[in-house]
């Protein structure tokens, strides 16, 4: 089955728009492992401006609690990102091209150029007993070269398949998804996906693309928690994966 991993920046943003620890991100990830999420997520960036370096070390102290349930920190690795990483040991980390400023990730890695760098990340986080993962856009060749740099998995960003689900495009734009799972599956990598996915869009990308283990959801989850509370928006969206109460 398909592991669902909750990112909890959102929760720090409306914590930290008013200061203080309310809403608690520690309190939100106890909700949502209680609900019967398998992973919390974590992405910390410079500015601190939702999860902050403090948040993802007292994320990792509430989780040596729960064995079972993975941890995935997120980043760009600067320095100071991939000492935090190495320090805090996660189950995974998810490396991602973001500049400081960028409000959301808004692109996968282009591995075309000379990125031995990236390699020698990997290598890092590998001899550190970390699992690693690139962000990828739904492209074979990028797949392949993540392959050869020594990644664990990939991860599809997923932000046009939600975009244009439900148009006319759909069909177009998930089989280059499809085409790169199976790519994938081909150089035997694991796969995750992940960015504005939701209940609407879920159902299907879940049940037709080949080989999905895990898949990143903060954004919506949140915003349907609002409606519905945390522990019924965890439980809609593990249906979603087709887990059943």
């Amino acid at each position: 089955m398909i592991k669902l991993s909750v990112n909890v920046n959102k929760i720090a943003t409306l914590r930290n728009a008013r200061g203080g620890d309310q809403p608690n991100v520690v309190r939100a990830a106890q909700t949502c492992i209680a609900a019967g999420c398998h992973g919390i997520t974590a992405h910390p960036r410079p500015d601190g401006r939702h999860i902050r370096y403090q948040d993802v070390r007292d994320l990792a102290a509430l989780l040596v609690g729960h064995p079972g349930v993975e941890f995935n920190i997120e980043g760009y690795p600067s320095a100071e990102f991939l000492d935090l990483v190495c320090q805090v040991r996660p189950t995974q980390c998810t490396l991602v091209p973001d500049p400081p400023d960028a409000l959301t990730s808004n692109a996968g890695w282009n591995l075309s150029g000379d990125v031995a760098w990236l390699g020698q990340v990997l290598r890092r986080l590998h001899d550190n007993g970390i699992r690693t993962s690139l962000f990828l856009e739904p492209n074979s060749d990028q797949v392949r070269r993540a392959k050869e740099l020594g990644a664990d998995r990939i991860e599809l960003y997923t932000e046009r398949y939600a975009r244009l689900f439900g148009s006319a495009e759909q069909a177009q734009v998930y089989a280059a998804y499809h085409t790169a799972a199976q790519t994938v599956q081909e150089v035997s990598l694991g796969l995750n996906a992940g960015h504005d996915l939701n209940l609407d869009n879920l159902p299907y990308f879940a049940e037709h693309l080949p080989g999905l283990l895990e898949v990143s959801i903060g954004h919506a989850l949140i915003c349907d928690a609002l409606y519905m509370g945390l522990v019924s928006s965890i439980q809609a969206y593990l249906n979603a994966l087709g887990y059943k109460a």
